[in-house]
């Protein structure tokens, strides 16, 4: 059965340090890949933007610095507890979130509530998504040659 936890979150696209402007970005978590986090914005002009990664790493992130790929969360301000960045990298080219912490604690409660942290296992359908991963490769080679 597939179930899932959505939330609109307010955050600030950090342009420069002089230049934010406040964003709705939806956060999605889906039983049918409950190891991840799905983060949806769209900016004025462009298509919506989706980025895939861990639900643990979010979880990690809101309370110390986690991450050291293309996706990093961590806390930030003077007191480490109101505000969370999330950093998203593609290349050279970087997006930076400022969100409050109290909307992302209410979110991964209620995604920990849905799958308690931990117990993913029992609610992946790995074959699946292996076969599916596997069909979009296979896809693309063929169209590509």
């Amino acid at each position: 059965m597939r179930e899932s936890v959505q939330a609109e979150v307010m955050m600030s696209f950090l342009v420069s340090e002089e230049l934010a402007f406040r964003i709705p970005v939806e956060l999605r978590y889906e039983t049918v890949d409950p190891y991840a986090v799905r983060l949806t914005f769209h900016l004025p002009g462009d298509a919506p933007v989706t980025w895939v990664f861990g639900r643990e790493l979010l979880v990690e992130g809101v309370l110390d610095a986690a991450g050291d790929g293309d996706v990093r969360v961590c806390p930030v301000g003077q007191t480490a507890t109101r505000e969370v960045h999330i950093t998203l990298q593609v290349g050279s080219e970087q997006a930076l979130f400022r969100a409050g912490k109290a909307p992302l604690l209410a979110f991964l409660d209620r995604t920990d509530r849905l799958v308690p942290l931990g117990s993913e296992r029992a609610h992946a359908d790995l074959d699946s998504h292996l076969d599916d991963a596997l069909n979009r490769i296979l896809a693309e080679e063929q169209s590509a040659g």
